[in-house]
């Protein structure tokens, strides 16, 4: 095995999207690449799929080798697993270790800066359309962060989609939006499918009209810079479809539904960051 350049602990879905998105395009070797999880179904599952070392040991995954070290566990076995690094500052000395990444909602920069004292770390809130390479993360550096540590993690964050920098007081706030988002799409995309299949139309049929409308619809606002109240008026003609159907969402408070669903997640991802 080639010296361990990258450790990963938790090979979750978003573990694996990143994990699988760094070997697809050979920012790391799959021999570079060591990954802790406690599920032996999910280690065997990792490896045969992507060629990489596994182990249910964390504390394996920083060698004198290691460059990153990302977190991608569930923030409430956090303070678990740092109990496993509490000598880090006497074996960190011994360590190449340039950045660690968190990818937990809600655990707080300080908190992770405790676990692993004077390490450049950053915080992050990536979302699950990283697995297909169209993510959004969302970046908070913590104070030991040199432009080349953040530089590594935009590069590695770029690997599963898009990235920015936010200050961490804005993290909650992204959580509730990007990284919840994606759920609140699909709910989206449901609904109008059910829409279609109230209004007469076969379901396989309906699911591919709103699928693509979605879809359709987000690219068209990229790739023109167009403001969506703009795309919105462009196609609500005056007593047409549109407005009507507009009308309705506004009469059922949709607005407000999903402004509330993002402040309600943002609300949930400070909960756990406090627990």
């Amino acid at each position: 095995m080639t010296s361990v350049k990258f450790g990963l602990i938790g090979g979750g879905v978003m573990g694996e999207a990143l994990l699988s998105r760094l070997v697809a395009q050979k920012v790391y070797q799959p021999s570079e690449i060591l990954v802790s999880d406690p599920q032996q179904q999910r280690r065997d599952f990792l490896a045969q799929k992507y060629g990489v070392e596994v182990t249910t040991d964390n504390r394996l995954v920083v060698t004198n080798t290691t460059e990153v070290l990302l977190l991608a566990i569930k923030p409430q076995v956090f303070d678990q697993v740092a109990l496993e690094f509490a000598d880090w500052q006497v074996a960190g000395e011994t360590t190449t270790v340039s950045l660690v990444i968190s990818i937990m909602a809600g655990v707080p920069l300080k908190k992770l800066e405790v676990t692993f004292p004077r390490r450049p770390v950053v915080r992050v809130m990536p979302n699950t359309p990283a697995t297909v390479g169209a993510g959004m993360s969302a970046i908070a550096p913590g104070k030991y962060i040199q432009p080349q540590n953040l530089e590594l993690a935009r590069n590695i964050l770029q690997s599963v989609g898009k990235v920015v920098e936010v200050p961490e007081s804005s993290m909650d706030a992204v959580t509730g939006l990007s990284g919840s988002g994606p759920g609140y799409v699909a709910v989206l995309i449901e609904a109008l499918t059910d829409g279609g299949v109230c209004a007469g139309l076969p379901r396989a049929i309906a699911y591919q009209l709103a699928l693509q409308t979605v879809l359709g619809t987000a690219l068209l606002l990229q790739e023109s810079q167009m403001h969506p109240a703009e795309l919105k008026d462009r196609v609500t003609s005056p007593g047409g479809t549109t407005i009507a159907g507009i009308a309705k969402l506004e009469n059922a408070g949709f607005r407000s539904g999903v402004i509330e669903a993002v402040m309600a997640a943002k609300a949930k991802s400070q909960e756990l960051g406090n627990s």
